[in-house]
């Protein structure tokens, strides 16, 4: 499965700008996050690349987008690191970003002082950005999952394999959700009112601010 940039976005919690910016080198600095798919017209991101995204946007919330370049620097030019951005965990420290497992943390911006981490950060766990919702990346709706092993983390019904953007399709067709189990047995209404409000989510993300959407 490929994500688009404006589902891409609404995963994650990055705005459509922030995307674009995050593809581009800054002066000494490679791009934060390059898309693992396609850098060119459709771009293309994975399943990974949401993942580290999430994880960008939520040190964007503690610190610099500048420390992190230069966490990211120092995490693949001296410790010469080179796996998927998303197979870390980063967390923001006072003036520092730290690279933690369960045993200890490594300094990326070399502050001195003793390592103190209070919490390390579920970047899959729902999250508030601005005052927006941001929900949880394998459950965005209580009967919606995003599981790679799942038609490659497409969007799906819960339980099932069918994509949630054909239900809500229906319904924005001016099908009752009580009758899209006409169509997908296994899909129940409040499923079906689920995907819609979650398609309306992404749709949502449609320019460099996301809009409201009335709930």
């Amino acid at each position: 499965m490929s994500y688009e940039p404006k589902l891409a976005a609404a995963l994650s919690g990055a705005t459509l700008r922030q995307l674009s910016h995050w593809r581009r080198t800054s002066g000494s600095s490679g791009a934060l996050l390059v898309p693992e798919l396609s850098t060119s017209r459709p771009i293309l991101y994975s399943f990974r690349d949401v993942v580290a995204l999430r994880a960008c946007v939520r040190l964007r919330q503690e610190t610099s987008l500048q420390k992190i370049r230069r966490a990211l620097n120092t995490l693949r030019d001296d410790l010469g690191e080179r796996e998927h951005l998303s197979a870390y965990r980063l967390v923001a420290g006072p003036d520092t970003i730290y690279l933690a497992d369960s045993d200890h943390a490594v300094d990326l911006l070399r502050s001195k002082g003793n390592v103190v981490i209070h919490e390390l950060v579920d970047v899959l766990a729902p999250f508030y950005r601005d005052g927006r919702h941001i929900p949880d990346l394998l459950a965005p709706r209580p009967h919606v999952s995003v599981d790679p092993a799942v038609r490659g983390g497409e969007p799906v019904i819960q339980g099932t394999r069918i994509p949630a953007s054909e239900v809500a399709a229906l319904v924005r067709d001016g099908i009752p959700p009580d009758q899209i189990s006409d169509f997908y047995p296994g899909v129940n209404a409040d499923a079906a009112r689920d995907a819609a409000d979650f398609t309306d989510y992404v749709d949502s993300y449609t320019d460099s601010h996301p809009r409201q959407v009335a709930s």
